[in-house]
Formats: structure tokens, C-alpha cells, sequence
């Protein structure tokens, strides 16, 4: 039987297995009790021949404790790396030198838990201190965090904004090319980054809608919900043929313009050049011209309809602007919106709010896709870091809900993004509705606090069975507080983000009365003001006061593509039934 431990130790080593080990604890006097606790997620230190094992406590148990030993107390550890012997010792991953029965357990000093987060690459980020000794900061090795993507994960209030503010300032801190791509759902981070970021919304937003593929527009003009099949067949046929009769416009004398075959014109309905609707429709038009039976010619009038209702909609003026005068700039508004150049802004803050809700599906699938195949094609000769906040609505669990479009584009990111420098970082309050295989990818995760058991029994499932001990803090973790887990860090860890400046705060987080002050009543010009701004939301004529306007930084006006010239009218179309699709969009 093993002799009692030497009084300046908490224990020995009583038993190995693999990767696990057994201490017997025992009291002593000359220890502080407060580091004396041992209880889950405490970093212990066994002392070998050669290194000093740090472990982690996963379980605490007085059953079962022979009466014949002087132990109070059994803990199960995880072993998790070591530090090498001596006064320069560095810490690494993984276990060398296996621990043996009767080797002295400690608490690990402060200056050994210095030493295993000690800043080891030049790209590490300070995002805040360790809870269990706040002296000891917490670094995040940067170039692990983003090419292995990351997530962020946390119910609403705990703090889960103002810590992705805090991560991407830290990023664009130590890596200022890298171009910053963040969908902002609720409008909340406009003012978070600064001069860094440039704002978007439906306002300033320039989207063609021939960027769209076909999943995407079919989208857009039936309002998200599944298209007419007889529709579907028209616009799969003639969407191909407007591509070529526009490429035509573009290539040839106006007087020899000839017939485009729709079997050979070389493009398909996915294909990103640019069409001009008043072609498309008119080439529907001469299609229900031809047509004698009057329950057909019903499927091309409702297919001109909805076009007509989509296009002429104040709200979709970011799509069909310019639907009628054509133009392809696909390079501007690529270049617009990912940032190259910078110019001083490399970072863009998609708001998503002030979009009609039917189509924010359809758009975060073409900003996504464009994202990943820009990245494809230039072989990720530019880094970009794609933001997606809400992601559980983009990228449900659920295959019946949401856009299929969408949740395939997010999934090509996390999947094959980091070939071709396209990183994902996921914000979610509901992780359990986020599909498992996207979640899967990101191998930094930052945990703050889960209330409903499904969250929390993902989170589980997603984490290695060290780290998955410490999901027991999940529930109570405080504001700020957080567990990390996976590459970006030196091990799992229990943390305090570190304060975020105010002029730093998203929206949400930020001072926000709950209670009127009795001085400022609300009287009916107040009423006016805010009808005014919301009928502006829905109207060609842009309003003063309008909310999206001087928020977020915009302090100069966004550049606009050069258009094209303006262009003739197909021939064949009756000049008085559509007169108003001949002239371009304001």
C-alpha cells in the first residue's frame, strides 16, 4: 500500500488509463483552501520524472474509498498536455511521458497556468481572462480559429453580441487585409467597427437580379413559396435564351440581329451574365402569342404578372433597378461588396432587417455563394471571414424549413471553404436547430450561456469528452462568461470575455431606456415621424428620417456602377401593354 503524499501535494496518481487517470486527494493545512477545491474543470499538475502532466478534473467522488487509505476523496482527470521540466519549460498538446502510480499531484501555479496560455504565435488575440484565476490572460491563436472556422453560441442577453464584437475587432486588430463579411440580422453592429466597416442596406444596397441563379429568383418573384411547375418549365427555357439575346445586343449591328435557338445558346438559367426583363417578358409574351388554348395562355399571363408585381415593388428596387437598362457589373458589385480594394474598410456589415422577409432567404444564399465561388476561381488568393449571426434560421436542422438554397451554400462554406480561404463563423442561440453536419466544421467553439436541454445536449455531442465535463457550467454561466473549446485554444477553458468599449457595443447591448422619461411625452407629430420612415420603407420616394439612413458609419455615399447604354425594346412586344418596362428604374 502506497505511503501518504509529502504535505506540500494534494494527492498521487493511484491509477492510469490511456488518457484518463486516478488521484487520491488528500488534506492538508499548509495549502490555501481556495486553491485546495478540488472540483470539475480545476487544472491539476503530476509531477513526472521529466514534465509536469496538466490535467483536468472531470469527477469528484468520496463512494467507495477503502477505510485502510488516507484519502478523503477520489478525482478522475483527463490528461491534456505537459510542460516540460525546468525554468524555460514550454507547454504542448498531447502526453510524452505517461504518468506512473505514486506520482504527486498540485494545483497548477499561476506561473505554470501563464505558461500554458502564453502567447505562442505572433496572430494571437486577447479576448479576455481565465475565470478560475483572473490574473492570466486568455489568448486565441487566430490562424487556427479561422481556417478550422469557428462559432459563437449563446441564449439572448448573455453577452453573445458584444463577444463577436470583441473577436472581430481582436481579428482585424493583428490581421488588417483580411476582409470581414457579417450578415447582421438585426441591424445591431452598424456602429461596432468604426471607419473599419462599410454599412449596407436595402438603401444603398446594388444587387442585379441576374446574379440570382434560378432557385434563387424563382424565390423571389413566388414570395418563398414553392413555384407553379408550368411556370417553373417557361422561365427554365427562356431565361437562357434573354442571356443570349442581351449577349447579342451587346456583340451585334442592331439591323442584323438574328433569332436566338434556345438549344444552342451556349448558357443556362444558372449562369451569372446579365439579362434584361423587358426581354425575358417579352419573350414570354410572343411564347403566349402563339398559343391557341386559353388555360395555357393563363400560365404565361400569371407568369408576367408576377414579374411585373415583383419589379414594380419599392422594396426589391436593390434587385431590379436597373432591370430594364442592363449592364454587366458583376465586377463592381463583387468588388463593393467583399471589399477589394479595402480602401481603409475591410470589413462590410450586411443589415438584413430593412429587407422584405420574403426574399432575405434568397439573398444570403447569393451573398454566400458568391463568397465561396470567388474564392473557388481565384484560389483564395483574398482570405475572407464570413459572418453568418442567426444561423440557425439560414441553416436549419430541419430539411422542411427554411431555403434549401441557402442552408447548401452555408454547408459548401463549411465544408470546402478553407481550401479556397473562405472562413465561417456561425452566432446561434439555438444550436440544436442548426444543422449538425455545418456545426460539425467549426472547431473553435465559444459556449456561453444554454438554458434548453437540446442546445446543451448538442453542445455534447459536438465537444471531445474532455472538454464535454465542463458543459455542467453550461446552465449558470455568468454575462460574458464563457467556455472554449477546440484548436483556437490551448485547452478547454472556462473564461470572462474582457469589457468591450462602449463605442463598441452592438445596439442591442448598448444603454437603452426601458422606461419613457415623463419629460419626453409622445404626442401624434411623434406618431407622423414614425409613419413617415415606415411608409419610406415601402415607397420610390426615399425619406429624410429614414432609420437606415446615418447609422453605422456611412459617412460618404457609395459609389455606383457605370451603366450601360440604354437599350431598344425587343420587337414583337405590344408598345402600349407594357410601356412601363420600357423605361429603366429610377
Amino acid at each position: 500500500m502506497l505511503t501518504s503524499p509529502q504535505p506540500a501535494s494534494l494527492g498521487r496518481v493511484i491509477s492510469v488509463r490511456g488518457s484518463q487517470a486516478r488521484v487520491g486527494l488528500v488534506t492538508t493545512s499548509q495549502i490555501n483552501d481556495a486553491n485546495v477545491r478540488a472540483t470539475v474543470g480545476q487544472f491539476f499538475g503530476i509531477r513526472t520524472a521529466t514534465t509536469i502532466i496538466v490535467a483536468m478534473i472531470t469527477e469528484v467522488s468520496r463512494e467507495n474509498l477503502p477505510p485502510t487509505d488516507n484519502y478523503i476523496a477520489i478525482a478522475s482527470v483527463d490528461l491534456l498536455g505537459e510542460i516540460a521540466a525546468g525554468p524555460s519549460g514550454r507547454f504542448q498538446r498531447g502526453v510524452t511521458s505517461y504518468p506512473t502510480i505514486g506520482d504527486l499531484v498540485d494545483v497548477l501555479t499561476n506561473q505554470q497556468l501563464r505558461t500554458v496560455y502564453a502567447p505562442s504565435k505572433a496572430e494571437q488575440i486577447n479576448i479576455g481572462t481565465l475565470q478560475q484565476d483572473p490574473s492570466v490572460i486568455a489568448y486565441v491563436d487566430v490562424e487556427d480559429m479561422l481556417s478550422k472556422h469557428f462559432a459563437v453560441l449563446g441564449s439572448t442577453g448573455v453577452g453573445k453580441s458584444s463577444g463577436v464584437s470583441l473577436l472581430l475587432n481582436e481579428i482585424l486588430r493583428v490581421r488588417p487585409n483580411l476582409r470581414v463579411f457579417l450578415l447582421d440580422v438585426h441591424n445591431e453592429y452598424g456602429r461596432c467597427f468604426g471607419d473599419k466597416s462599410l454599412v449596407l442596406n436595402p438603401r444603398n444596397l446594388k444587387l442585379p437580379f441576374w446574379l440570382f441563379n434560378f432557385e434563387e429568383f424563382v424565390d423571389v418573384i413566388f414570395g418563398g413559396r414553392p413555384g407553379v411547375p408550368e411556370e417553373l418549365e417557361v422561365l427554365v427555357e427562356l431565361i437562357p435564351v434573354a442571356k443570349a439575346t442581351y449577349t447579342q445586343y451587346q456583340n451585334t449591328d442592331r439591323v442584323g440581329l438574328k433569332r436566338v435557338d434556345a438549344k444552342t445558346v451556349g448558357y443556362t438559367a444558372d449562369t451569372p451574365v446579365p439579362y434584361r426583363l423587358v426581354d425575358l417578358i417579352s419573350l414570354i409574351d410572343e411564347r403566349m402569342g402563339k398559343l391557341e388554348n386559353r388555360s395555357s395562355r393563363i400560365v404565361y399571363h400569371k407568369l408576367i404578372s408576377r414579374i411585373e408585381t415583383v419589379k414594380n415593388d419599392p422594396r426589391y428596387a436593390f434587385m431590379f433597378e436597373n432591370a430594364n437598362v442592363g449592364g454587366d457589373t458583376m465586377a463592381e458589385v463583387i468588388s463593393h461588396l467583399f471589399r477589394m480594394p479595402a480602401n481603409g474598410r475591410p470589413m462590410t456589415v450586411m443589415q438584413l432587417a430593412g429587407f422584405p422577409a420574403e426574399v432575405v432567404d434568397s439573398v444570403v444564399s447569393v451573398l454566400c455563394r458568391m463568397a465561396f465561388d470567388f474564392g473557388l476561381w481565384s484560389d483564395g488568393a483574398s482570405p475572407l471571414l464570413f459572418v453568418c449571426e442567426e444561423a440557425h434560421r439560414y441553416a436549419s436542422a430541419d430539411r422542411g424549413v427554411g431555403f434549401g438554397p441557402t442552408r447548401k451554400a452555408v454547408s459548401r462554406i463549411a465544408k470546402e471553404g478553407r481550401k479556397y480561404g473562405v472562413y465561417l463563423a456561425l452566432v446561434t442561440q439555438r444550436p440544436a436547430e442548426l444543422d449538425a453536419t455545418i456545426i460539425s466544421q467549426c472547431n473553435t467553439l465559444f459556449a456561453m450561456r444554454l438554458a434548453n436541454e437540446r442546445d446543451q445536449m448538442l453542445l455534447r455531442s459536438a465537444v471531445s469528452d474532455a472538454a464535454a465535463n465542463l458543459l455542467s457550467f453550461v446552465p449558470s454561466l455568468g454575462t460574458r462568461e464563457v467556455l472554449a473549446f477546440g484548436e483556437g485554444v490551448a485547452l478547454p477553458t472556462r473564461l470572462r470575455f474582457k469589457e468591450v468599449p462602449v463605442h463598441q457595443l452592438p445596439r442591442s447591448e448598448a444603454t437603452i431606456a426601458t422606461t419613457p422619461s415623463a419629460l419626453s411625452g409622445h404626442d401624434i407629430s411623434f406618431v407622423s415621424s414614425v409613419l413617415e420612415r415606415w411608409r419610406g420603407a415601402t415607397s420610390h420616394r426615399e425619406t429624410p428620417n429614414d432609420p437606415t439612413f446615418d447609422r453605422g458609419g456611412m459617412d460618404r455615399p457609395i459609389p455606383r456602377a457605370p451603366e450601360a447604354p440604354m437599350l431598344q425594346p425587343s420587337l414583337g412586344l405590344d408598345p402600349d401593354r407594357f410601356s412601363l418596362l420600357k423605361k429603366p428604374l429610377r
